[in-house]
C-alpha cells in the first residue's frame, strides 16, 4: 500500500494566540504536524499540504473575519512543518511538476480542498492508497478533505494526536461521522515509529 500524507490548513491564523481565526489550543499540534511531515519527507511518502490563499474580498469573510489573506504573515505554516524542497500549486490549472518535491502546497480559496481544480490530477500522480489526514480544524478542512478522499474511495486515517477542532464536542461528532462512513482513527506514534 502506497501511503500519502495530508496536511491541512496548518496556518499561523489558525495555530498562533495572535492569529485571525486561532483556536485555543490548538498550537499544541504544531509539533506533531512537524514530526509527520520530516517523517514523510524523510521516508520518501508525498507529502500534500494545503494552505489557505484568500484574496482580500474573499468570499469566505461574509462568513468568517478576515485570514490568511495571500502574502500576509498569518497566511504561511509555522517554520517547522516545511521541507525544504516543496512546490506550491496554485488554485488555478497548472501543469503539476512535482518531480523531487518533499512538500506539495496546494494552495486554495474555499474550506475544501478539493475546490483547487488541480487536486483529482495530482491524486492521480500520487498513486497513493492510503490517506492520512491531520491539521485544522476537525469540522471544517480537515472535515472536508477527509470526507472528499472518503466519497472517492480512497482509505482514511485521521491522525487523532495531530488535529485541532474548533469546538472540541463538534471536533469529535465529525470524527464519529467520518468514522461512520469509513474513516480510521491512528496516532503519530503508530503511524511513524512504529516497527
Amino acid at each position: 500500500m502506497k501511503k500519502a500524507f495530508f496536511d491541512i490548513d496548518t496556518q499561523i491564523d489558525f495555530l498562533f494566540p495572535a492569529g485571525a481565526l486561532y483556536a485555543p489550543g490548538a498550537e499544541r499540534i504544531i509539533e506533531p504536524v512537524s514530526r509527520l511531515n520530516r517523517f514523510a519527507a524523510e521516508s520518501g511518502i508525498p507529502l500534500v499540504s494545503s494552505m489557505c490563499a484568500h484574496p482580500e474580498d474573499a468570499e469566505e469573510f461574509r462568513v468568517w473575519p478576515p485570514h490568511c489573506v495571500a502574502g500576509t504573515f498569518g497566511q504561511q505554516k509555522p517554520a517547522v512543518t516545511l521541507m525544504e524542497k516543496r512546490v506550491v500549486i496554485p488554485n488555478t490549472v497548472t501543469e503539476l511538476n512535482i518531480e523531487g518535491a518533499q512538500q506539495i502546497v496546494v494552495e486554495k480559496n474555499d474550506l475544501d480542498l478539493f475546490s483547487n481544480s488541480n487536486i483529482t490530477a495530482l491524486l492521480d500522480k500520487i498513486g497513493a492508497d492510503e490517506f492520512y489526514v491531520y491539521g485544522a480544524f476537525t469540522e471544517y478542512c480537515v472535515n472536508c478533505a477527509a470526507s472528499g478522499l472518503v466519497k472517492r474511495g480512497r482509505k482514511v486515517f485521521l491522525v487523532s494526536d495531530a488535529i485541532a477542532a474548533v469546538d472540541e464536542a463538534k471536533g469529535r461528532e465529525v470524527t464519529e461521522r467520518l468514522l461512520d462512513a469509513g474513516a480510521a482513527l491512528v496516532t503519530v506514534e503508530k503511524l511513524c515509529y512504529a516497527a
